[in-house]
């Protein structure tokens, strides 16, 4: 029971803030622009609980996949007539405002709250806005394949001239299964060829196996592992493990899939001594991954620190902004069937990542996920899909270039196809989301 309580509670509030938030937008330019309200709802089909203010009720219905706010005349199969409240007898700039204020709500809350983040918790690798210069090739991955090496320099991927690593693992991630074209500096030499990133999660996330070059700096240790019990500490400087460089992360966690559950030697920098430690790794279970792995029980550290706010707030906008490519990316990708339906979540997708944030320590994790569900809360809604914001924003469009409004039956013919477009999208996103959380059992 509360294992569900876990599940259920946090995506609860998280959903239901970014509602409120998206129709909350809607609903008041629709009042500042003299359009009645008829209808305030989190949630559809029957009303729970409710109340009514003036013209418009409020309430909370059963089904909480979203919200609506209806207004007098916003439906093409509503009886219209000369009302000027009516949503329909108000000017294309009007509606135009009304459909783009919850979208914007949305994009607005993710910037202002993760600006509000890093003012307070500000965690980025250094080496994300570093030039993408391999420090470790994972043996047998795509990356060793294309004939990738430790020290080469992408200097374009995809399309993209001198990328961080921020820009290469964006495009590595929406390149799972399909060739990643390439240019390297390797000394004097200029290597052009491609790869194609492996699928490495239930998300089709793909994979390259080329990482930065990254100091390991040991952060949290866990009780009773290996690493607490030779007396490694937070902040130890891993600098060779059996006598080879540690290059990052990565490249420790390989090689100790290669040792097994042998005793490895290890030197550690320590507050400037060089100290020696012998470590035998166990079997134990991963933190992101369903998956045994031999490990010696740490984290890495990540530096944490403070932004001012405007310099916060640039940070959030320009974050903000890579994302919000990402995402439409993804959408052309999908479209194009060049990207899995699986690298879509759904409400259970978001109810395990809501529950595994509600569970770590702090508000952090939980205010994160936060963000990144408003941010594609407001980018999905822009999507020129009949029924949502960006469809109407489209049709307003079209009207325009027409200089006429489009008539009510082909109206009403257009969003009863894309309500039955978005309903089979939903069903097959769920049932993409249960078939990752049970595995193989369903085809």
């Amino acid at each position: 029971m509360s294992q569900i309580f876990f599940y259920i509670v946090p995506v609860a509030v998280i959903l239901g803030f970014m509602i409120l938030i998206h129709e909350f937008g809607h609903y008041a330019v629709a009042k500042l622009l003299g359009v009645r309200v008829e209808q305030f709802a989190i949630g559809f089909g029957k009303r729970l609980v409710g109340f009514r203010r003036g013209e418009t009720e409020y309430r909370i219905n059963a089904l909480p996949l979203g919200g609506y706010v209806k207004m007098s005349g916003e439906n093409p199969m509503d009886h219209h007539t000369d009302d000027p409240r009516e949503f329909l007898n108000h000017s294309r700039w009007h509606r135009f405002l009304i459909a783009i204020a919850g979208p914007s709500m949305n994009i607005l809350l993710a910037v202002f709250l993760l600006a509000g983040i890093y003012t307070v918790h500000y965690e980025f690798p250094p080496y994300k806005n570093q030039a993408a210069v391999v420090g470790y090739v994972k043996a047998g991955s795509p990356a060793a394949n294309a004939g990738i090496e430790t020290g080469d320099h992408i200097t374009k991927i995809d399309g993209v001239n001198n990328p961080t690593w921020d820009d290469l693992e964006m495009k590595e991630v929406l390149s799972a299964n399909q060739p990643l074209s390439f240019t390297l500096q390797r000394g004097t030499q200029t290597i052009q060829g491609s790869v194609v990133p492996a699928a490495a999660t239930s998300d089709q996330a793909g994979s390259a196996g080329w990482y930065a070059d990254e100091p390991v700096v040991i952060g949290n240790l866990e009780l009773n592992m290996p690493a607490e019990k030779v007396g490694l500490k937070t902040g130890d400087k891993i600098l060779t493990l059996d006598g080879q460089p540690v290059p990052s992360i990565r490249a420790m966690i390989d090689r100790l899939q290669q040792t097994k559950t042998a005793p490895i030697h290890l030197i550690v920098e320590r507050d400037g001594q060089v100290l020696n430690f012998t470590v035998a790794p166990v079997l134990a279970d991963t933190a992101d991954v369903n998956v045994k792995r031999y490990r010696l029980g740490f984290a890495p550290q990540i530096k944490v620190g403070r932004l001012p706010f405007f310099s916060a707030l640039r940070e959030s906008v320009n974050v903000n902004r890579r994302y919000s490519v990402l995402l439409l990316e993804l959408v052309g990708k999908l479209v194009q069937r060049k990207v899995s339906i699986k690298a879509v979540s759904g409400p259970i997708g978001i109810a395990q990542q809501a529950a595994a944030a509600a569970q770590e320590k702090g508000w952090i994790p939980l205010l994160v996920l936060t963000v990144i569900i408003s941010l594609n809360l407001g980018i999905f809604n822009l999507l020129p899909i009949p029924i949502m914001d960006g469809g109407v924003i489209l049709l307003l469009f079209i009207e325009g270039l027409m200089r006429r409004d489009i008539s009510m039956p082909i109206k009403e013919r257009i969003y009863q196809a894309a309500f039955v477009f978005l309903v089979l999208f939903a069903a097959m996103v769920i049932y993409n989301d249960i078939a990752k959380t049970i595995g193989p059992k369903l085809p």
